[in-house]
């Protein structure tokens, strides 16, 4: 699949690129800045034993993809979406975007317009369908395809087709598991557990990820 990230050049982003890249899947990462984008494509580079399908590029050419994913800071993202809602009509966008702060030594999360950036993402693209996912997961982990990562992803969706597609793309990753937890009213619990994890992070000093138990693989 032709998968674009738009606001790819953060750790999320990049991290997120390198594991769909290994997947097999062509990844465009998108950025404000093009030669910005262009450098974080030499992310293949520290995997010289891989052929990883990666290159840069404006997010404009991010969002022509197939399917894209949004990994745009949380309090940009609807100002970065708008001009991009022609060419984003009609596909399956991934939100990802986490609306935190921090407050003295705690890190918290944000509450905003419509309960959760996804909700914020889809009243800004009527014409996509939007799905919330791709939170829980450490981005030095990711962009590490020696960690060995294993996760479970949530994903969020008002749409099936949305939903189903975006558990597709999570489970070509290996070490992933999507787990559908119903329609974007939840998006907001899915997104403020983001702030757990990264506290447990910063106490324990580690990277967590999500495991479920009880579900049949």
């Amino acid at each position: 699949m032709h998968v674009g990230i738009v606001g790819g050049t953060g750790p999320a982003g990049r991290g997120l690129a390198v594991r769909l890249a290994a997947a097999g899947h062509e990844v465009l990462l998108g950025s404000r800045d093009a030669e910005r984008a262009a450098a974080a494509a030499e992310l293949a580079g520290a995997h010289p034993d891989r052929s990883l399908a990666l290159a840069g590029g404006d997010n404009g050419a991010a969002a022509g993809a197939a399917l894209v994913v949004l990994a745009t800071p949380w309090d940009s993202v609807v100002a970065t979406v708008r001009p991009l809602r022609e060419v984003l009509a009609g596909k399956v966008v991934v939100s990802m975007g986490v609306a935190m702060t921090k407050f003295g030594r705690e890190v918290l999360p944000v509450t905003v317009p419509r309960g959760s950036v996804a909700a914020m993402v889809q009243a800004a693209l009527p014409a996509s369908r939007v799905s919330a996912s791709l939170h829980h997961l450490a981005a030095e982990e990711m962009e590490d395809l020696d960690s060995g990562l294993e996760a479970d992803v949530l994903v969020c969706s008002d749409h099936r087709d949305a939903a189903e597609t975006t558990a597709a793309l999570v489970n070509s990753i290996d070490g992933l598991r999507a787990l559908d937890v119903g329609s974007l009213a939840r998006a907001g619990t899915v997104e403020a557990f983001t702030a757990i994890c990264v506290a447990l992070n910063i106490r324990y000093k580690t990277a967590t990820s999500l495991r479920v138990r009880g579900i049949p693989t």
